[in-house]
């Protein structure tokens, strides 16, 4: 059956949400990329541009320009193979902790959390944060202008100790662990509660149907989904990883339809069996990290190979045109959704062609 009767600027968008829906269930091979290329000839609709903002907070901070910006950006997109028309409305990596205390900083490329608050032992939150009222702002923004030919993207809140790291400071959570174990995990629930309600609001105002998208690794689902992780685990022990990390983040993934953890950093493949061992986790994406080879390189087969015969999911990421095919023939194509990293329709068009002899 089809999904909800969308007017997206998205050809052939029936067999792409069927490779979403195989995906999700351990089947079938979706190629995607994370952020757009601009599209060949016409536009999918003549969007005139916002004028320039007049500086970086206006481009980042203001709801109306920015979902005008990002309109006009998708209407001269392109969304071949299985490309999702995907409004990034992304507050920084880990905006939750702005709606907790911490604040944002725009840069060029990128939004910084910055630790603005002394957090007492309970961790609260308050539907009047200014920050939590920008992202509301966008989003409805968003929606408002999408009118359905493009999904509104859920933007990347993150949780757990990762959202405790950015109100108190890594060294400070780092040393709570062997201080005040019992304190940092009522605050892990704490966030966990607050994360949840904050994440249910954005999916109300985002949901086309059941349907919604979530900014990051170019994830869909008929339902609610969502990428967890926990990239401080990167310092931590296989022991505190299960006590301080496994518990929340399988809470999570079973209150959500759909959930991909991002695995970010060769220290972190420590924690794979305990990541693995999440029921209600269905995929698992890897980031190798900077310096390393990125997710096509041959050294990476096996990891791929142990997350499905798991019985789950994955996601490589930035993965070359010329590695796609020996990828697939040593991990195969059943339950992999590669995120690749394109430069032109011409690349896309190319690799298409590599996936559907493997679709055979």
């Amino acid at each position: 059956m089809g999904g909800i009767v969308m007017k997206l600027w998205k050809s052939g968008w029936e067999e792409s949400r069927q490779r979403y829906l195989d995906w999700w269930s351990g089947k079938g091979l979706v190629i995607s990329m994370w952020e757009h290329l601009r599209k060949e000839g016409p536009a999918h609709e003549e969007v005139p541009a916002p004028p320039p903002p007049a500086d970086i907070s206006q481009f980042w901070f203001d709801p109306e320009w920015r979902a005008a910006y990002l309109h006009h950006q998708l209407s001269v997109s392109s969304f071949k193979a299985d490309i999702l028309p995907v409004a990034n409305t992304h507050l920084g990596p880990g905006s939750l902790a702005a709606c907790l205390g911490a604040r944002l900083e725009g840069r060029e490329d990128t939004i910084w959390i910055r630790e603005d608050a002394e957090p007492g032992e309970v961790i609260s939150w308050t539907e009047e944060n200014p920050w939590w009222k920008l992202h509301l702002d966008l989003l409805k923004a968003c929606r408002r202008l999408s009118e359905d030919r493009y999904f509104v993207g859920c933007p990347d809140l993150v949780e757990g100790l990762d959202t405790l790291a950015a109100l108190k400071g890594t060294d400070r959570v780092l040393m709570e662990m062997i201080t005040d174990p019992e304190l940092l995990e009522r605050q892990l629930q704490q966030v966990n509660d607050i994360w949840y309600r904050a994440f249910s609001r954005i999916y109300d105002i985002i949901r086309v149907g059941d349907e919604m998208a979530f900014c990051y690794f170019s994830l869909w689902a008929p339902g609610k989904v969502s990428k967890l992780q926990s990239d401080i685990s990167l310092m931590i022990s296989p022991e505190d990883f299960r006590r301080f990390v496994q518990p929340y983040i399988r809470e999570q993934a079973a209150k959500l339809d759909y959930s991909l953890y991002h695995l970010d950093g060769v220290g972190a493949l420590r924690h794979l069996d305990a990541i693995l061992e999440i029921e209600a986790l269905k995929a698992v994406q890897w980031t190798p990290g900077v310096g390393e080879p990125q997710g096509g390189d041959p050294r990476w087969y096996a990891l791929y190979r142990k997350i499905l015969e798991s019985g789950k999911s994955v996601m490589p990421c930035w993965v070359e045109p010329g590695e796609l095919k020996p990828l697939l023939d040593h991990v195969g194509a059943e339950g992999v959704h590669v995120l690749m990293h394109f430069k032109s329709e011409k690349e896309i068009e190319e690799t298409v062609k590599i996936a559907a002899s493997y679709r055979k």
